[in-house]
């Protein structure tokens, strides 16, 4: 970990530090197993300096996805002698938008060297974007690295083990990875948030079988009081889908988006997309807000066959701000144009996607399948 000592990160010397720097369907939503790593709020980085209006704008245009904008309000907020570190900062997070992943390493090495030698919040947050930084480059030993060092400085760090077992998975070294995951699940054995990450994560890796057997366990250990939606889901990924019904059914009748959202997924793996699509459309038909249930609605709806119905559900969520599935309702939406024969209209968006999310291989071979059309 950078505090700032650089051989926690695998460089040979200081200067070449400073220098360097799940399902898997056509259509779908894609796991970013490193962008996981973008969990510390910024309410962290209160105290660590004055904050300019510049800086605070080129984070807003972070948020909208413009990272060119965002640094050209950076260049901005260092002319206006902003806070140095924060700058560093938010060149980085924008490089690893435009997926320059190299120069996001720098910008977060060259804020970690800014500090006054106290170990604060903010270097903890710097090191999760490195290490993610890290990981997209394809040097998982230097993510490892950090993450090791976390630890090294604050033991208690549970997303840090749930991360670097992710990191040892891509490393192939199971083992280690296994016991990263088994130390989070115990220090917090009721998360079934995070336990249902590492299922997702093994099963990615191979390792399904393995994933099933925390979730038989979590079952199997479960306290009295565990809800409905809780064991419904875990009896989702278990594929026990008869069970998962039951207590999904029960769990919506909370109102919960997530509820209606995994039963009917169930519904959906056992092939009954009709009444899937009802369970998103009874949803929809309460509250219009939630853009991940017009995603499935939208998925189902292609399933289906039914190309129309689900272009409009994918615009319709993303119509909806802020939701965070702007990327996947977008591919999604090419995607059905494709499927209705709107090839050109299809080429047109994919050719604008692109320049928003480079580094989308699926949406590249994609592009290739256009140009044959």
């Amino acid at each position: 970990m950078l505090f700032w000592n650089y051989k926690h990160v695998g460089c040979k010397t200081e200067d070449e530090c400073r220098g360097t720097q799940l399902r898997l369907k056509r259509i779908g939503s894609k796991v970013n197993l490193a962008l996981l790593v973008m969990i510390l709020p910024f309410a962290v980085l209160t105290g660590c300096g004055r904050n300019g209006n510049k800086l605070e704008e080129g984070m807003q245009l972070i948020k909208g996805l413009d990272y060119q904008g965002a640094l050209t309000a950076f260049d901005e907020a260092e002319l206006q002698q902003e806070n140095a570190r924060l700058i560093a900062r938010g060149r980085g997070i924008a490089y690893m938008g435009l997926t320059d992943y190299d120069k996001a390493v720098e910008c977060f090495v060259e804020s970690l060297a800014g500090s006054n030698g106290l170990v604060e919040d903010i270097d903890f947050d710097l090191n999760y974007y490195l290490a993610a930084a890290y990981t997209k480059s394809g040097q998982p030993e230097q993510a490892e690295a950090i993450y090791d060092a976390i630890l090294a400085l604050r033991p208690e760090e549970e997303d840090a083990y749930f991360l670097r077992g992710c990191v040892r998975l891509d490393l192939s070294d199971y083992e280690g990875a296994k016991g990263d995951f088994d130390q989070t699940i115990s220090m917090d054995s009721k998360n079934y948030d995070r336990l249902i990450e590492i299922y997702e994560v093994l099963a990615h890796y191979g390792y399904k079988e393995v994933a099933q057997e925390y979730l038989q366990t979590a079952i199997a250990n479960a306290p009295s009081n565990m809800n409905a939606y809780d064991s419904g889901r875990i009896y989702f990924y278990l594929e026990e889908y008869q069970k998962a019904y039951l207590a999904l059914e029960e769990a919506k009748e909370e109102g919960d988006a997530e509820s209606y959202l995994y039963l009917g997924r169930a519904y959906e793996a056992t092939g009954d997309y009709n009444y899937a699509a009802s369970v998103y459309n009874s949803y929809i038909s309460k509250d219009t807000g939630n853009a991940e249930i017009y995603n499935q609605l939208g998925l189902c709806e292609m399933a289906k066959g039914e190309y129309q119905k689900a272009l409009e559900a994918f615009q319709a969520g993303m119509q909806i701000e802020d939701s965070g599935l702007l990327q996947s309702l977008s591919f999604n939406e090419i995607v059905a144009y494709e499927y209705l024969g709107e090839y050109q209209k299809a080429a047109v968006l994919l050719d604008n996607y692109l320049k928003t999310y480079p580094d989308d291989e699926n949406a590249r071979r994609e592009q290739e399948f256009l140009l044959t059309r």
